[in-house]
């Protein structure tokens, strides 16, 4: 008795211990993910087309709020070259951060301004925005996103 006792307290003290460890880790991962959300966000408001080449997936997919699918960093980069993807204010609220292996997706809102010949230029635009960031040789990168804008109603 004392034995199955000792074993499961034994048990529940390293469970806790894997469980605490976990914890950490995915706090450390999230704080580090956030910090990739912001430097994206910037990047795309400045059009900094070297920083976006660090930070997308050479197959980054996005599923934009024009109804379209843009399939590939050299896509998605030449919408930001053309100037389709101009924007004077860029800012995300991230809502949720959610930890599968070498995947991790994060949802919010972002409030936008387009400018220059983008869409909608000047006006403030709230949408939904899901991206996800996977782990690839070694490095975390935006592989694939979406984004859709909120109706006012």
């Amino acid at each position: 008795m004392k034995l199955l006792l000792l074993a499961t307290v034994a048990t529940c003290v390293l469970t806790g211990s894997v469980l605490g460890q976990e914890a950490k880790r995915n706090d450390a991962l999230e704080q580090s993910i956030r910090k990739l959300e912001l430097a994206e966000s910037d990047a795309v408001v400045r059009s900094d087309v070297a920083a976006l080449e660090k930070l997308w997936a050479e197959d980054f997919t996005v599923n934009n709020p024009n109804n379209q699918v843009s399939k590939g960093r050299k896509e998605v980069i030449a919408r930001v070259r053309s100037g389709l993807l101009n924007y004077s204010s860029f800012v995300r609220e991230i809502e949720s951060v959610g930890f599968y292996g070498d995947t991790v997706i994060v949802m919010g809102l972002e409030t936008i301004v387009p400018s220059g010949t983008s869409a909608d230029a000047g006006k403030t635009i709230r949408r939904r925005y899901t991206n996800i960031w996977m782990k690839k040789k070694g490095k975390w990168l935006l592989t694939a996103r979406h984004a859709n804008v909120i109706c006012q109603s």
